[in-house]
């Protein structure tokens, strides 16, 4: 499992924030991570390692967030949300990035790519009508495409892995070979944007 970057590769291009509350112990997301580490040009920052707290560096985020050419949010579905980190980060970083410092900030990461990566506890089959958590994944992950939608991010289909704690070792690395597969397609997809391109790397320091 990749340490914890502190600062921006020079070639970075797709930053992947993973929020999990302790991804030392994860299987499911430690094996996408694993897979998305082998990619180029991609910085992945374990949120809750970073800031155990829960108080987050709002300067560093945003220059971090600056410096990318797209973003993906991992995490794991708890109680139909993400883990409390992710909300601290937007009430954190968003809310200064487009309600304090628009102009100096937040203009600068409209139109950048926005991936959501999610993982589930349980079947597709549950997230349904008809099944015990009523509503679809995807319709459950509304509220950060409304996030999305307001801070001028391109919202992509979110990439989704199920029964996340059931999966064996070779059920882990076929779902990390999906999500590399899925960010180098994405990635290629979304090489030129027309707004928000970051046209050099920024220091961060955390």
């Amino acid at each position: 499992m990749p340490k914890t970057q502190t600062h921006t590769k020079a070639k970075a291009k797709t930053l992947i924030l993973v929020f999990h509350p302790d991804l030392a112990r994860s299987k499911a997301n430690a094996a996408l991570v694993a897979a998305a580490n082998r990619l180029d040009d991609v910085e992945i920052v374990d949120m809750q390692a970073l800031y155990p707290s829960g108080s987050i560096s709002v300067d560093t985020e945003v220059r971090r967030l600056i410096a990318a050419d797209r973003i993906v949010l991992q995490f794991p579905v708890m109680w139909y949300s993400p883990p409390p980190i992710l909300k601290s980060w937007q009430n954190a970083v968003l809310t200064h990035m487009f309600y304090i410092a628009y102009e100096d900030e937040g203009r600068l990461i409209e139109g950048r790519p926005l991936l959501v990566a999610a993982t589930a506890g349980n079947l597709p089959a549950a997230y349904a009508p008809e099944g015990v958590n009523l509503f679809a994944l995807t319709n459950l992950l509304r509220p950060l495409q409304s996030t999305a939608h307001r801070c001028g991010l391109v919202w992509a289909e979110p990439f989704t892995v199920y029964e996340a704690n059931r999966l064996n070792p070779q059920a882990r690395d076929l779902a990390g070979r999906r999500y590399a597969e899925r960010l180098r397609h994405w990635s290629a997809e979304t090489a030129s944007h027309p707004a928000g391109s970051a046209t050099e790397p920024v220091a961060v320091e955390a």
